[in-house]
């Protein structure tokens, strides 16, 4: 290693759960298997509300993933034979929700800061179209989000946040999951905070609220009954998550400042090196760096950095947020009919991003060799 910088390993992700809350999980686990209640009980419903005070709306409904959190309330949104507009670099579960609860997609470009274009969300508007999907991208709430707002407003529109990136994030004090009609938060493993498996949907709506209590156990009217009135599907979460989930949440805001922490090492280190951009993120918007996000230059070869990075420095970088925009994707991309140059500025930030590590246990030396790292490659040393 060059000027006698010693090699560390370096992961794209890092999970972590302190001893003493294995511990007290594996108690509570233990208290679950016991009381024989696996499904929708006390800790299910402690998870919900203490995540309903947290973001700051009456009602949070946990379910079994984020896809499930999108779906749900799309279905009691009344989606089917309807348009959404979603943009076009998200992750596939966000059009693919809308389909599965029956929707049409109508894809919309991005911004340079990854959000999804009001001008854009304009156009695309259509007679059939009923709502609007804005996604946090990389824990950045969507700057635009109040002009997208009120484009809704103005067309009688739906407004759903995918905030599976976004768990205490805010944009003017506001929390994340608090600006639509609903939300939708993933606890997948390699968010900020995690439950396994699972997701929640916040809303203000007391009709989202009750048709996605029915819609998340099999369209039940009633967790003990066998009267089903609405179409629904195994969504629920269970019990073990639910503990995990409020386990991780009990961290999550030390999470989020330990990713700031790192970030603020990143922003200071990483404005002395060419070849790389950072995304502007307004003053008035603070991240929880689900992903910190740098575009490099024109011309420069992504797969090459990500291999000599690995390779060399043993630092992984982990997916890009995203590497190809929907509209590309090939079941999209055939079945509509899309081409390259449809989304330019989609297809050009998608091209060009890179996502650095970060976690809630890295280390300031450690965020330090990794930008160390990327300066020695991109010099090609």
């Amino acid at each position: 290693m060059s000027g006698g910088k010693m090699k560390m390993k370096i992961p794209a992700a890092k999970i972590y759960f302190p001893e003493e809350d294995r511990e007290k999980l594996l108690e509570q686990i233990d208290e679950i298997l016991e009381s024989g209640q696996l499904t929708l009980g006390k800790y299910t419903k402690e998870f919900e509300e203490q995540f309903a005070e947290y973001v700051g709306t009456k009602y949070a409904i946990a379910v079994n993933s984020g896809t499930s959190a999108l779906e749900i309330p799309l279905r009691a949104l009344d989606v089917k034979s309807h348009s959404v507009i979603v943009p076009t670099n998200t992750f596939f579960a966000t059009p693919a929700s809308v389909i599965h609860a029956g929707g049409e997609v109508i894809f919309a470009e991005v911004t340079e800061n990854l959000c999804i274009d009001p001008d854009s969300i304009k156009q695309k508007i259509r007679d059939d179209t009923k709502g609007v999907i804005v996604v946090h991208i990389g824990g950045i709430v969507a700057p635009q989000i109040k002009e997208i707002k009120e484009i809704c407003e103005d067309h009688g529109l739906f407004l759903i946040e995918d905030a599976a990136h976004a768990h205490g994030s805010t944009l003017d004090g506001k929390m994340a999951g608090s600006f639509g009609d609903a939300a939708a938060f993933s606890f997948y493993p390699t968010k900020v905070m995690t439950s396994g498996e699972g997701g929640i949907i916040t809303t203000d709506d007391k009709k989202i609220y009750e048709r996605a209590l029915v819609f998340r156990d099999q369209g039940k009217a009633g967790f003990y009954g066998n009267v089903h009135i609405e179409m629904g599907y195994n969504w629920r979460m269970s019990e073990v998550h639910a503990a995990i989930g409020l386990s991780q949440f009990a961290r999550l805001e030390g999470f989020i400042s330990d990713r700031r922490r790192n970030a603020k090492i990143y922003d200071g280190k990483l404005k002395k090196i060419e070849g790389v951009t950072l995304i502007k993120i307004p003053s008035n918007v603070e991240s929880n760096y689900y992903k910190y996000v740098v575009m490099l230059d024109e011309g420069i070869d992504r797969a090459a950095i990500k291999k000599e990075l690995k390779e060399k420095h043993d630092v992984s970088l982990s997916g890009e947020v995203y590497e190809l925009p929907c509209h590309l994707q090939p079941i999209f991309k055939d079945s509509y009919g899309f081409k390259e140059g449809d989304y330019p500025v989609a297809e050009d930030v998608c091209r060009r991003e890179i996502c650095l590590p970060v976690f809630a246990t890295m280390t300031e030396e450690q965020a330090k060799y990794v930008v160390d790292s990327l300066k020695e490659v991109l010099e090609g040393g």
